[in-house]
């Protein structure tokens, strides 16, 4: 009796599996190297990045100069300290001592010719200090808002605690002068008196030891009352206050 063997087939191992899927589906096509339909879409660029380079240095810059800057405040301050304690530096001192009208005249036109004689007292209390008076100095007598006269003080040196005074010829001339007379007499006959304002525009330089320094303008403003403003006579000065300070 022969034996029937049933056979069976089996798959191969080695063979590649059958697709279960359409790797493409139908009616579209694709290529290896992608879909030619679809366009790639490029990656966003990042924003450009500061150079910190460059504003490091300028902020090193920055801190250099202020620094300097610094160092200069405090060099000058230390100086100008030293320079104090070694000289002690004090305001010069001046008083009007004699004002004398030598010329008050009304003239036919109307105009008013003035003439006045000037005794400053200069004082300079400092130690070690002296001060030069130079060229082209003002000094001006004046009525409220009205200038009477205008002269200049000499050229000088004026040495440590020194006192000197001072002489000083000034003129005017003022035209339409009907209101100030008018003015001027009502006021003597109100209050007895007359109020006057001096103003000195000094240049000056400052002699510290050996050392002369730059040149400034010294300023003065004196308040000054007087009796009255009768011309060829001496007059009497009831008050004067002066103030005094330095300009470049």
């Amino acid at each position: 009796m022969s034996e029937h063997q049933k056979i069976h087939p089996v798959s191969d191992p080695e063979a590649p599996p059958h697709p279960t899927a359409p790797l493409v589906p139908r009616g579209s096509s694709r290529s290896e190297h992608g879909d030619p339909t679809k366009t790639q879409q490029a990656a966003p660029l990042d924003p450009p990045r500061k150079k910190k380079g460059s504003r490091s240095c300028w902020c090193r810059c920055v801190c250099y100069t202020l620094l300097v800057l610094f160092l200069l405040i405090v060099i000058i301050g230390a100086i100008v300290g030293i320079l104090y304690l070694v000289f002690r530096p004090k305001l010069p001192d001046y008083n009007i001592d004699r004002l004398e009208l030598t010329r008050f005249q009304l003239n036919q036109d109307l105009s008013l010719s003035t003439a006045f004689n000037v005794t400053i007292t200069a004082k300079n209390p400092n130690e070690k200090i002296g001060i030069y008076y130079e060229d082209g100095s003002r000094i001006s007598v004046l009525y409220m808002q009205t200038r009477l006269s205008n002269g200049s003080l000499p050229k000088f040196y004026q040495g440590h605690e020194n006192t000197t005074i001072i002489s000083v010829e000034m003129t005017g001339f003022n035209q339409n002068a009907t209101s100030i007379m008018t003015t001027l007499q009502e006021q003597q006959r109100l209050t007895g008196s007359i109020p006057l304002r001096i103003r000195v525009t000094q240049p000056v330089r400052i002699k510290l030891g050996r050392l002369k320094l730059m040149e400034v303008r010294f300023l003065v403003r004196c308040g000054v009352s007087v009796d009255s403003l009768a011309a060829n006579s001496v007059i009497r000065v009831r008050s004067s206050n002066c103030k005094y300070r330095f300009r470049l």
